[in-house]
Formats: C-alpha cells, structure tokens, sequence
C-alpha cells in the first residue's frame, strides 16, 4: 500500500452519511450526455429520493438542456459555450411560456466549476474530458460529496484531488468502479489480493496489431455491448479506457498497480472484482447498463430500487474470461507506466490520447497510430512535474505541450501517409 491515509473511495466510510429529510438535492455536471441524461431519468423516477437543482453541459444542445431544466425545475443552468446563450435562452422561453420565471444561467469555462461549489449535497460530475479537472476539485473543495463518472479528473490531476478529498467523500460512478466498489464493501482493505478489472474487449476483440490497421471510425464506434459516446467508443476500441481505469482504480483504491489485473470478458455481466487474501472472489454483476452505478454514485449507501435491469436466472448464458493482448492493444501496459511516473505523466498520456483520437476520428491518423503517437509524446515528455508539489498550472501546462506535440506528430503522419500514397500512385 502507500502512504497515503485513506483510500480516496472508501465503502466502509460516508463523508455525508444520508438523514431523513427528504430527497437529497444533487447538481448535475454533462446533463446532456449519457451519463447525465441517464442520472435524470433515473431522478424522474425516485422525486423522493433525489431532487435536481442545477444543471451544466458543453452548450451544443441547448433544446435539450432547457426541456431538462424546465422538467427538473432547477435553479441555475451552465454552459461553457458563451455564444450559446441567446439560443439557450429563447428555448428556455419557449418551454416556460411568457411570464414564466427563468432560471439563473451561468456562461464561460468556469461556468461549471461554479455550480459544483454551490449548495448541494452531491455532485454527478459526468463531463467528458480533463476540462472536468476544475469543477471536480470545486466540488471537493466546497465539501460536497461527489460521484465521479469524469476519469480524466483522476488521471490528470491525481495527487491535487487526493490533497483534497476527505475519506469517503468520493464515490465511483463507473461501472468498473462501482462494481470494486461495492465487492471491497464485503472485507477490509488488508483482506484485498488484488483487484480485477473487466474490459469487454471492443469491437476489435481477438484481431492481430495487423488487422487493426484499416480499421474505419465507422467500425471503432460499433461497441458491442456499451451504447457510449464517439471518444469513449473509440477508447474502449483501443483499450486506452481500460488503462485509465487500472490508474483510476489505483489512485481510489490505494492498490499497488501490480495487484490490479485487466480481463477480457465479452458478455459485459461482471463489471469487476475484487479477489481476497482467502482465495475468494466477489464479483459485481449486472446486465450491461448505467442506471446501477449512477444510482450507486447519487444514493449511497442506500441502494434505489430498479435502478437497472437485473439477470433472469432462469435463462442459461455463457460467461467468458480471456487474458488480454497486450501486443494488439498496448495502451493498458502504457498506462501502467505512466501511472507509476505520476506527475504530469497521465495528464500527458490522456491529453495526447484526446487529441489522436479526434485526428482519427476525422480521418487524419490511422487506428494503430493512436497509441504509436501517444507513446511517443509520452517518451518526449519523460517524468518532469513529479513530486508532491503539483499544481493545477502544472497540469495545465503539461496537456497544453502534450495536445501541441500530438498535433504535430499527428501532422507529419499524415504528410508522411500522403507521399507514400502519391510515390505508389
């Protein structure tokens, strides 16, 4: 184990335990994207339970973000986008009628970070994307208990949430996560041989390096078992998802990278699991859906009814376990690496992968050259910004130089693709 005092999720500890008084008030960070628009549905459905009193998102559907502000009721909406605003504010008219009163709205990048520090008593920060940072050790800061579904809070900036979080005050809302989670509730940390976290493979399970290399985005965003959006599909096609959650679950959990182990398992039923110093293994299952880990996220300790589909037992399935190929798909070891040079290392290697995978995605770099240019930027980088006195400018500065050079390499593959095919021509 390390040094460090307690685990930054912690079953066995509540930071805000829940009292009697009715539904517990919850802002919502990246309400228009899967995770926020799956955190509504399920407040819709529990009014007793959870109550929504603000809500933030990107800016590009704004229709969107107002019919869920009017049928919420909340106070206060965000956008990052300021150029948004007139047309957030003529579909919030639309939807309150004249004379209605219109909610508060907030404009700009800090925008989001301002509603995690306001009154609450959770915050969902569902935000893709490191810009969920800030808003993430706002929330902490403001001593708000926060369910956390933005990976790229722990990956960039680490040791600034670990300075932050109090035990128990954060709680994990991806599956992986929830599922580690609830098994770790079943024993004591000194009990844990290690941790085993699931990937289902994507949709490019079983094929070489080789046959991974005239992979469209078209095929990298048919997900077999996760409906999610384009960079999450596309992460969980190169396994990059997957070695953000071995460090994610380092940095929560407090294990040793070399007691968490990644496992092919197609079907998505086992989310996770923890393996104890007994020879027991609890895993966490459930048919593949976000409703149980949001819900986990929004009502712990107390479980919602429904919150996701449960398993027919009556029904015969087949569940199978596969080792990874780490040849085909090197980013779980990579991530490993980075991980234990921490620093600004995973801020490096997140942002680098953000910005391959919108290069690819357009067309500009090929699917076996997301890792190869992530490696790269992550070599160039080496281990400056370690140490105990990181910052956020430090995080800032290192994914700045990081987007930069991945841009440029990305840049010079492109050029490099274009004469090869003009000589052949």
């Amino acid at each position: 184990m390390s040094d460090s005092p307690a685990p930054l999720a912690d079953p066995h500890r509540l930071f805000d335990p829940v009292g009697s008084g009715g539904p517990r008030d919850i802002v919502i960070l990246g309400s228009t994207g899967s995770i926020g628009t799956q955190a509504i549905d399920l407040v819709l459905r529990n009014p007793d339970r959870f109550r929504v009193t603000a809500l933030s998102a990107a800016g590009g559907r704004t229709d969107l973000l107002a019919e869920q502000a009017h049928r919420l009721g909340v106070g206060t909406v965000a956008v990052a986008r300021e150029d948004t605003v007139p047309r957030l504010r003529d579909a919030l008219a639309a939807r309150y009628g004249p004379g209605g009163r219109l909610p508060e709205i907030l404009a700009g990048p800090g925008a989001a970070a301002e509603l995690a520090a306001s009154p609450c008593h959770t915050v969902l920060n569902g935000i893709t994307g490191s810009i969920g940072l800030a808003p993430t050790l706002a929330a902490l800061e403001a001593g708000r208990t926060l369910a956390l579904a933005n990976k790229e809070s722990l990956i960039a900036g680490g040791p600034l949430v670990r300075a932050l979080a109090k035990p128990g005050q954060i709680i994990p809302v991806d599956s992986e996560h929830a599922a580690l989670f609830q098994a770790l509730a079943a024993g004591t940390r000194a009990d844990v041989r290690k941790l085993v976290v699931t990937a289902s493979g994507g949709p490019f399970r079983g094929r070489t390096k080789a046959e991974l290399a005239d992979v469209t985005p078209a095929d990298a965003l048919a997900h077999p078992t996760w409906a999610m959006g384009p960079v999450i599909s596309v992460n969980s096609a190169t396994l990059v998802n997957k070695g953000l959650e071995v460090i994610e679950a380092h940095l929560l959990y407090d294990i040793p990278f070399d007691r968490i182990e990644v496992v092919v398992h197609p079907q998505s039923y086992v989310h996770s699991m923890v393996e104890f110093t007994d020879g027991s293994t609890l895993a966490q299952a459930t048919p593949p859906d976000m409703g149980g880990p949001i819900a986990i996220g929004l009502g712990w300790p107390e479980r919602v009814p429904d919150a996701a589909p449960a398993f027919d037992w009556r029904q015969a399935s087949t569940w199978e376990f596969f080792p990874l190929d780490t040849e085909a798909f090197p980013s779980v070891g990579l991530a490993r690496h980075v991980g234990g040079l921490a620093g600004t290392a995973p801020a490096v290697f997140n942002a680098a992968n953000e910005e391959c995978v919108d290069a690819f995605l357009n067309g500009g770099l090929p699917f076996n050259g997301i890792m190869e240019t992530v490696t790269e930027v992550v070599a160039e980088h080496g281990t400056p910004g370690t140490g105990t006195s990181l910052t956020v400018a430090d995080v800032l500065e290192a994914e700045t130089w990081a987007r930069a050079r991945a841009r440029e390499l990305t840049a010079r593959a492109t050029r490099t693709a274009k004469t090869t095919a003009e000589a052949r021509a």
